[in-house]
């Protein structure tokens, strides 16, 4: 069934930080929407849309409040939390149900006897989950760096934030549209959806209401993401007016294909056949970045594979993840040096898949991302 969605202009001129002092931001205009089944009414002005991918974690510890307010005077036009439940049914947002990682938990004594091992997706893993606290308890935790090694800068701001709630995101959302004078939305991830089903917890019917409760489940505010085609299916239907986005990874299959023995590959996915019928569900596709532009055998740049024009064919939009500054997650041959913390020469690598035709991208680092869209559609001189 198609929908129709008007599309709004949402850009406008941003408080500037440090890292865009020099940057104009460009002026709202309006544009005609695709004929999606739920376009979103925010769009950049001109050029692909910037999601801030768990806020701004190339600067922040990432799901944070920090986080996610530098995306945004960063030039993001949405920012992104992934969601998971606690154990009296809240939605909270991590990148992961287990948080020793990112939040202070192993320094509560009070918490050390929750520490525990379990099955996730078919992966066993030792820690302490939001399943088994409640959000009274987690709220008196704080967010620390997830990539210490990697972003030792962000540790300076460990113990600064507090998990987050879908709520406060939202929340956010709403005030850095009042304050940044541009609509800003939301891109929620549900995580690991069958095993939450599996224990009681299920994601979607909270997702529903809270999205319902806000009036976010209209006008554009809110793109559905999930890995698992069955959690976006039930999405789909209970949101007629919502963008739907199919995640999709370099290898393996979702994790509900593999818990009931049927179902797509990711692979599948990214075939001409298998994108039609993301599109009975879906109206975007986040496949990881190397599906759109495969590396060389040598880990350098390559050049663009036919996912782009095959997923634009069948309907789709294509927003690719993950862009990051450091050379840990860039082609070789764009790397500065040895060390996997320094920044190498990711403009190069936006310009490659700004040429692929990419409609958005999830990147860590929003500033480099809006800069190098000004470049790419000549807004600099």
């Amino acid at each position: 069934m198609i929908r129709r969605a008007r599309v709004l202009a949402a850009a406008a001129v941003l408080a500037p930080v440090a890292a865009l002092a020099a940057a104009t931001l460009p002026a709202a205009s309006p544009a005609p929407g695709p004929s999606a089944e739920a376009a979103p009414a925010l769009t950049a002005a001109r050029g692909p849309l910037i999601l801030g991918h768990r806020g701004a974690p190339g600067y922040r510890p990432e799901h944070t409040e920090g986080s996610y307010e530098l995306a945004v005077r960063m030039g993001a036009d949405f920012i992104e939390p992934d969601l998971v439940p606690t154990k009296d049914g809240q939605l909270v947002v991590r990148h992961e149900n287990e948080i020793g990682g990112t939040t202070d938990v192993a320094s509560h004594p009070e918490f050390a006897n929750r520490k525990t091992t379990k099955t996730v997706d078919g992966t066993k893993i030792t820690g302490w989950f939001t399943e088994d606290f409640t959000l009274a308890e987690l709220k008196t935790l704080r967010a620390a760096e997830r990539l210490p090694d990697i972003r030792q800068h962000n540790t300076l701001y460990n113990g600064r934030y507090q998990v987050l709630t879908l709520q406060e995101v939202i929340d956010l959302a709403k005030r850095f549209t009042r304050e940044y004078h541009r609509k800003i939305g939301i891109v929620p991830e549900t995580k690991h959806p069958t095993y939450f089903r599996s224990i009681g917890l299920p994601l979607e019917n909270t997702l529903i209401a809270t999205l319902k409760r806000n009036h976010f489940d209209q006008g554009g505010r809110t793109v559905v993401q999930s890995f698992e085609p069955s959690s976006l299916r039930i999405l789909h239907r209970a949101l007629p007016h919502v963008t739907v986005l199919q995640c999709i990874s370099n290898t393996g299959s979702p994790y509900d294909t593999t818990a009931t023995g049927s179902g797509p590959t990711f692979a599948d996915m990214t075939k001409p056949a298998g994108l039609k019928t993301v599109r009975e569900y879906a109206d975007w596709i986040g496949p990881e970045k190397t599906l759109v532009i495969p590396p060389k055998a040598d880990g350098s740049l390559g050049t663009p594979g036919p996912l782009v024009a095959d997923a634009h064919r069948a309907g789709l939009k294509v927003v690719p993840y993950t862009f990051r500054n450091e050379n840990q997650f860039l082609p070789t041959d764009l790397r500065n040096g040895t060390k996997p913390g320094d920044y190498g020469n990711v403009f190069k690598e936006y310009e490659a898949y700004f040429k692929a035709g990419i409609d958005g991208m999830f990147s860590d680092n929003s500033d480099t991302a809006y800069r190098a869209r000004q470049d790419f559609l000549g807004e600099r001189s």
